[in-house]
C-alpha cells in the first residue's frame, strides 16, 4: 500500500503554490484507497465528483485565491451530509440516500479548498463501539486485519492511519472519534459541544451530545481543520464561539487520573505506559498532580445509556416493528431496549447526564487540563463487540469505552494523542480534557505534549 508523504499543511502549500495540482493529489489519494480496499475504511467513492471538485480548486488557485486546505483530500464519515454523495449511516434503511446538501462543517472545509475523496465507514447510526454494518461489513485494523479499530468512526481513523488521506472527519457522541484513533495510532479531537456547527444532516439519536470531530496524524493538522470548521452559524442554535488559547502549558494546572475516578479495569501495558508517559512529561518540566474527579452516586455509563437506546427507538422504532432484520442485530437490541424504557427511565438518564456535567464542572474550577487514558486496552478481534478480558478480568461489551462518554455528557473538549504501544506494536492513546470552550488552549497544550512525547 502506497503511503502519503505529506500532511494537510504540506499538501495545501504545494497545491496553493502550483508545485502540484489538486487533481493530481486527488488521483493519488484515490489510488491509495483502491490499494487499501481490503481494509474497508472507505465505503463510497465518486471519482467524477472528486475530480470536478479538485479541478475547481485548481481554477481557484490559478485565479489567485489563497486557501488553507487547497487540494487536501479528505474522507468524511458515513453519517455526515456531503451534498450529492451517497451517505447511508451504515444502514440498509438509507442504502440509496443522496445527501441534498453539505453539512455546515463540510461546506466550510470545501470552501477552504479541501476535496472529498470518499465516505468513511461507520457502524450503523454511529451507535456501536466497533465499525461494522450489514451494509458494508467490517472495517479492519491497518496493522492486523483480524482486529477492529473500534468505532464508530473506524473508517475515518483507518483512512488516516493507513495513509490514504491526511485528514478525515468523524463524529463523536461517546468517544467515537477518540477511541478508534487511539487504537490505530493517530490523533482524534472532540470539540466542545457547539464549537463546530452541527448539521444540516440526519436526525440525531444522541440528542445534545454528538459533535463533528477531525482526525489526523498530528495535532497541527487537527488544529487547521478545527479552525476551518469552527464558529457560529445561525442555522445551528447550539453553535458557539470558543475562547482564544490561554496560558502556556507550563502555567496550566494539570492533573492525571489513571482511571478517571471510576472503578474500571485497565490492561497492564496501558497502565504502565501511561505512568511512564506522565513521568516523562514531569521530567520535561510539567507540574502534574494525580487527582480524580469525584462522581456522585449513580453516575455510571449504564445510567446514561437509556438516552442512546431511547433516541434510536424514537427514530427507528416503527421500522424495527415492521422488520427487525433490516438492522444490525446489536442495533436492533438497542432499539428494542429503547422501546421498553419508560419516560421515568429516560428522565433518570437525563439527571445522571446532568450530574456528570456538574461534577466535571466542579473539577475544572481547580484544574485546567486533565490527562487520562483514552482506552483501557489495545485493539481486539473484529468479530467481538469488545475484548474478553481487560486488566486480567472478564470485560463487559462496553469495557473498552469507559474513559470517553462522560466527556460528551459534560460537553467538554477532549483529544486523544498516540502515546505508546504493546509488545506487538498495537497503539493506545493519552486523552487530554479541558473545560468547555477552552478548545484552543487544549489544542495548544496537546501540540506541546505531542512534541515532548515524540522527542523522548
Amino acid at each position: 500500500m502506497t503511503k502519503r508523504k505529506n500532511g494537510a499543511r504540506e499538501i495545501a502549500a504545494d497545491v496553493g503554490t502550483g508545485r502540484t495540482s489538486a487533481v493530481e493529489t486527488a488521483q493519488a489519494a484515490l489510488a491509495r484507497i483502491e490499494d487499501a480496499r481490503a481494509l474497508n475504511a472507505v465505503v463510497t467513492i465518486d471519482p467524477a465528483r472528486t475530480f470536478a471538485d479538485a479541478a475547481a480548486v485548481d481554477n481557484r488557485v490559478r485565479g489567485g485565491e489563497i486557501m488553507p486546505l487547497a487540494g487536501v483530500p479528505i474522507v468524511v464519515k458515513d453519517n455526515i451530509w456531503v451534498g450529492g454523495w451517497r451517505v447511508t449511516q451504515g444502514s440498509r434503511l438509507f442504502a440509496d440516500f443522496i445527501a441534498p446538501q453539505d453539512a455546515i462543517a463540510i461546506a466550510r472545509l470545501r470552501q477552504a479548498g479541501a476535496v472529498v475523496v470518499g465516505i468513511g465507514a461507520s457502524s450503523e447510526f454511529a451507535s456501536k463501539g466497533v465499525t461494522t454494518s450489514q451494509l458494508y461489513g467490517p472495517t479492519r485494523h491497518p496493522q492486523n486485519p483480524t482486529l477492529t479499530p473500534g468505532g464508530s468512526s473506524g473508517g475515518p481513523a483507518v483512512a488516516v492511519a493507513a495513509g490514504l488521506v491526511p485528514l478525515a472527519i468523524g463524529t463523536d457522541a461517546g468517544g467515537s472519534s477518540r477511541r478508534p484513533p487511539a487504537h490505530v495510532g493517530v490523533v482524534g479531537f472532540k470539540p466542545s459541544y457547539g464549537a463546530i456547527p452541527y448539521g444540516p444532516g440526519f436526525a440525531e439519536p444522541f440528542f445534545g451530545l454528538s459533535v463533528i470531530a477531525p482526525i489526523a496524524a498530528d495535532v497541527t493538522d487537527i488544529t487547521l481543520a478545527f479552525e476551518t470548521m469552527a464558529g457560529v452559524d445561525p442555522r445551528d442554535p447550539d453553535s458557539a464561539d470558543v475562547a482564544g488559547a490561554a496560558n502556556d502549558l507550563g502555567d496550566l494546572r494539570i492533573a492525571f487520573s489513571p482511571r478517571l475516578g471510576l472503578n474500571v479495569e485497565v490492561d497492564e501495558v496501558v497502565a504502565n505506559g501511561l505512568t511512564s508517559v506522565i513521568a516523562r512529561l514531569a521530567a520535561g518540566g510539567l507540574r502534574i498532580a494525580q487527582r480524580d474527579p469525584v462522581w456522585p452516586a449513580g453516575a455510571t455509563e449504564d445510567a446514561i445509556m437509556p438516552l442512546q437506546h431511547a433516541g434510536l427507538a424514537a427514530l427507528y422504532g416503527d421500522a424495527f416493528r415492521r422488520d427487525p432484520a433490516v438492522f444490525d442485530p446489536d442495533i436492533a437490541r438497542q432499539i428494542e431496549r429503547g422501546l421498553a424504557w419508560s419516560g421515568t427511565d429516560v428522565r433518570g438518564a437525563l439527571v445522571a447526564s446532568a450530574t456528570i456535567a456538574h461534577a466535571f464542572a466542579a473539577f475544572f474550577t481547580e484544574i485546567d487540563l486533565l490527562l487520562t487514558p483514552t482506552v483501557p486496552c489495545v485493539a481486539w478481534p473484529l468479530t467481538q463487540l469488545g475484548p474478553d478480558m481487560i486488566g486480567g478480568r472478564p470485560a463487559s461489551p462496553r469495557g473498552h469505552a469507559v474513559f470517553t462518554p462522560f466527556v460528551n455528557h459534560a460537553r467538554l473538549p477532549a483529544i486523544s494523542i498516540p502515546c505508546g504501544h504493546d509488545a506487538v506494536g498495537l497503539p493506545f492513546g493519552l486523552q487530554l480534557i479541558a473545560r468547555r470552550g477552552q478548545d484552543r488552549t487544549l489544542l495548544r497544550a496537546a501540540q506541546q505534549i505531542e512534541a515532548m512525547l515524540r522527542s523522548g
